[in-house]
């Protein structure tokens, strides 16, 4: 069986105030130009296919066409809501809709015999088991008075213990004569974070042990680390990855999607196909001529300018036009100057475009507080007030 793994494809977000929409439809429709090149005949898209819980019309619909050409000549498509994902949207609107032209679609997690286990037989004639795992949240794995009253390590046990026994209870029913597939959107403790991800939804206490994976799984698709990696643990564990830069943390990331032979009595094998149809993000240092220099070879990337000279007026304005993609520019921290109250002067890009919990996380970096819990409980009260679950 030939499965495409794909995630995160965030459409809607911006960076740093610049649309990115016209990335995102020629990303994804590389997509699915690689399910077909690849004879795909499953794709597990496992979460964030959205940047935001309010996602608009436009996003919607991109989204929505692209679901729908994956599906195109037999393959089936199985989606799952990650935690950016408006997980009642996917559950109350597009899983009952798109399960009428054959995609299967989990907004939240169901029990087995709801939904949360799906039995296909594929277009190749195979039988493929799909335990599919949506984004978890602590408030749903969790009761609310354990999150009051518990310590913070009570927390993550509890949650790993919790979201361990919904695996278990998905994958009970593998057998030896079908295809094993877990879908889920969580982070791995031996994971590598890609840099872009939502800091709070990231950190310890959300982290989950590989081993609560079945060694019968033949094949896990993760989602929710922008990195593609393996994963060590008692089958084959993938993160795909997002297919798109979201952040200049990601530089360093090489978008792609994985192709996936999985059969009977052998370890699944992974291949990263390489996406094309985003921009580079690039980060430039050096003084004003050299950043500029530089840049200038590289008119179609996106960059993060960092000058290694004194601050003067009007500087970060100078580079941005010189190189209209410099979507920040500060200086080096050598060169930044320092206020009566503490404050360090180095950003000369406006904050246009950030989202409240960098907004927030900048705060708490000013204020020299570093508490994981206190961004932990600001991405809840965001969620519960944006309405993600």
């Amino acid at each position: 069986m030939r499965i495409l793994h794909t995630s995160d494809w965030h459409v809607g977000k911006v960076l740093k105030g610049r649309d990115r929409y016209d990335e995102h439809e020629a990303v994804l429709r590389r997509i699915v130009q690689i399910a077909g090149e690849q004879q795909a005949d499953l794709v597990l898209v496992a979460g964030d296919l959205f940047e935001s819980s309010a996602p608009s019309a436009e996003s919607q619909g991109l989204v929505m066409r692209t679901l729908l050409a994956l599906r195109e000549d037999g393959r089936d498509v199985v989606v799952i809501a990650g935690n950016h994902d408006n997980q009642a949207l996917l559950d109350k609107v597009y899983r009952p809709a798109l399960s009428q032209l054959g995609l299967h679609v989990l907004g939240l997690p169901r029990r087995p015999d709801s939904g949360g286990m799906l039995t296909l037989r594929t277009r190749s004639g195979e039988t493929a088991k799909v335990a599919a795992l949506p984004f978890v949240s602590k408030r749903y794995a969790v009761g609310a008075a354990e999150i009051v009253f518990g310590e913070l390590a009570e927390h993550a046990l509890d949650y790993s213990r919790r979201v361990g026994e919904m695996v278990r209870l998905l994958t009970e029913c593998f057998t030896g004569d079908s295809l094993n597939i877990v879908m889920a959107h969580a982070t791995l403790l031996d994971a590598q974070s890609g840099g872009g991800e939502r800091a709070a939804q990231t950190v310890l206490d959300y982290a989950l042990p590989a081993r609560l994976f079945p060694p019968t799984a033949h094949y896990v698709a993760l989602g929710h680390l922008h990195r593609h990696q393996e994963v060590d643990g008692p089958c084959p564990i993938y993160y795909s990855g997002s297919p798109l830069a979201v952040d200049f943390g990601e530089e360093q990331n090489e978008p792609v999607v994985l192709s996936v032979t999985a059969q009977l009595g052998a370890r699944a094998d992974a291949k990263p196909i390489p996406v094309t149809g985003g921009r580079r993000l690039r980060t430039l240092r050096g003084t004003l001529g050299q950043v500029i220099a530089e840049g200038e070879q590289i008119p179609e990337d996106y960059l993060r300018v960092v000058l290694a000279e004194p601050s003067r007026a009007g500087l970060g304005d100078l580079v941005r036009e010189k190189l209209p993609n410099a979507l920040e520019v500060r200086l080096d921290d050598a060169y930044q100057a320092h206020r009566g109250d503490g404050e360090e002067t180095g950003a000369l890009a406006p904050q246009a475009g950030r989202s409240p919990l960098e907004l927030f996380g900048d705060y708490l970096a000013r204020e020299n507080i570093e508490d994981p819990r206190l961004t932990a409980m600001f991405a809840d009260l965001l969620d519960e007030v944006t309405g993600a679950a």
